[in-house]
């Protein structure tokens, strides 16, 4: 079947544009993926490669990268379910999704106990919203029990299971994401020297991310994140000099939305619940590098946000046409 975009942003795929591997198991270096370019102010879309990155921004930009690391989230169950432990609550308690093969598993769990290795009982208080359950692992750490038990969260246009180390970015330090802030991951550390050299600055946030799947009418539920006073101050810098603050993964504009006050970006951490929309659009962000997304996803009301939406309509005919990769493997995106 060909792929086709229709109203609003309803399009079907074929299995080849779902990027099934790394690009680097594809024969390529992990930075060698197509990058569409979308410039807001010429209207004009491009068609480049990642590595020309330095060469599109420019010299007193700031890109906002997501720190968060991506932890092994997919763990197997006696009942032969998998459990994605997708996000911590502000209460301790942590929300997880069981899945049924690849699909999000509805039905009922027999006295609410799902059972997992290292003989862990995990019992499931309550639903919250369509597909995950509100939860308290009985284990000291999380992430610890995850690094002896669990995989990385895998859906079924992969073909087959990859090492933790394919689904981390450059930036990676914090431990916490159920999935990759995936949006960076063509960065590597040439890159970064490039763009550095090119008087492009690079600031980090933290945002860890849940569960990806959600439904095409599901609000994204709130996630941790942090924005240090270091990188408040080069983001206020930046505007006031007359630069850019391009967010690097749809995760870093939540973030920095999220501590926004008066206009201006200050230091704050939390749990945050920020839903950027055309009802409620960004304040501070001016750009965004981010993957291709899915049909009807709340990622795409977030970048309506960013564009306008005919150009962003018009790039998204551009990449099906040009046949891009979609996905956390798959070819990004520079609106800017």
């Amino acid at each position: 079947m060909s792929a086709t975009l229709t109203s609003p942003f309803e399009f079907a795929l074929e299995a080849a544009m779902e990027a099934d591997r790394p690009a680097e198991a594809r024969g390529s270096a992990r930075s060698d993926v197509r990058m569409l370019v979308t410039d807001k102010a010429t209207g004009t879309i491009g068609h480049h490669r990642f590595e020309e990155l330095a060469a599109l921004v420019r010299p007193g930009d700031l890109l906002v990268v997501n720190n968060s690391t991506t932890l092994p989230a997919s763990v197997a169950t006696r009942q032969g379910w998998r459990v994605h432990f997708s996000s911590t609550r502000p209460d301790g308690s942590w929300l997880v999704e069981l899945r049924d093969r690849d699909k999000p598993y509805l039905g009922e769990v027999l006295g609410r106990i799902v059972d997992l290795p290292g003989g862990v009982s995990l019992y499931l208080e309550r639903r919250f919203g369509k597909r995950l359950w509100v939860t308290r692992p009985p284990v000291a750490s999380v992430p610890e029990y995850l690094a002896r038990h669990g995989r990385p969260i895998r859906y079924s246009y992969v073909d087959r299971d990859w090492p933790l180390s394919a689904y981390q970015t450059a930036f990676a330090t914090v431990p916490g994401s159920a999935e990759m802030p995936s949006a960076a991951r063509p960065f590597t550390p040439e890159i970064v020297t490039r763009l550095v050299s090119a008087g492009v600055g690079i600031a980090p946030i933290t945002l860890h991310t849940g569960v990806a799947s959600l439904e095409s009418d599901e609000d994204p539920y709130p996630e941790w994140f942090e924005v240090g006073a270091y990188t408040a101050r080069l983001v206020n810098a930046t505007r006031e000099a007359g630069g850019r603050v391009i967010a690097v993964g749809t995760t870093a504009v939540r973030a920095l939305e999220s501590a926004v006050a008066g206009g201006r970006v200050v230091a704050k951490s939390g749990h945050t619940d920020r839903i950027v929309s055309p009802a409620r659009p960004v304040e501070v962000v001016d750009g965004l590098l981010t993957g291709l997304h899915e049909p009807k996803s709340t990622h795409l009301s977030m970048l309506e946000a960013i564009c306008e939406t005919e150009l962003l309509r018009d790039s998204y005919t551009a990449a099906i046409e040009a046949r891009y990769l979609w996905h956390e493997f798959g070819d990004v995106h520079l609106i800017a």
